[in-house]
């Protein structure tokens, strides 16, 4: 039995494969984990803003009170829309990187076969010849 597992190079391969996704999804989770915090702040900005009303003097200051709403409504919806943008990012992420790992675990299943059927081999020879090297000095003791 060959001592070096033949499927090393692809081993290593899927390994590098594994990490590569590993990273995009930490990249990913981080993404979305961002733009999640940014809407939350916007919400609470945007939900602060409403009692801000009180008196006021003006239509002019109502008209502005009503523009900045609606461009906080507008942007809070444009985060949501990329916030489902990164979720979708990041699950697509994690599903990449669950099959990586699949892959690499086959492997690295078949490699530690490898080297438990290389070890038995390695132990059998060695019981062989520690076998024979015993019967050999009974025949010599017994020819005696």
């Amino acid at each position: 039995m060959n001592r070096q597992f033949s499927l090393a190079g692809l081993l290593r391969l899927r390994q590098a494969e594994q990490k590569a996704a590993e990273s995009g999804l930490a990249t990913a989770n981080s993404r979305s984990s961002s733009v999640r915090e940014r809407r939350a702040e916007a919400r609470a900005a945007l939900a602060d803003s409403s009692g801000a009303v009180g008196s006021l003097g003006d239509s002019a200051t109502l008209l502005g009170i009503a523009a900045a709403r609606a461009a906080s409504q507008s942007m809070l919806a444009e985060l949501d829309a990329l916030a489902a943008v990164t979720d979708a990012e990041a699950a697509a992420a994690k599903d990449e990187y669950t099959e990586a790992r699949r892959r690499a675990v086959g492997l690295e299943k078949l490699e530690t076969r490898h080297d438990a059927a290389f070890l038995a081999a390695e132990l059998r020879a060695e019981q062989g010849a520690l076998d024979e090297i015993a019967s050999a000095a009974w025949h010599r003791k017994a020819g005696s």
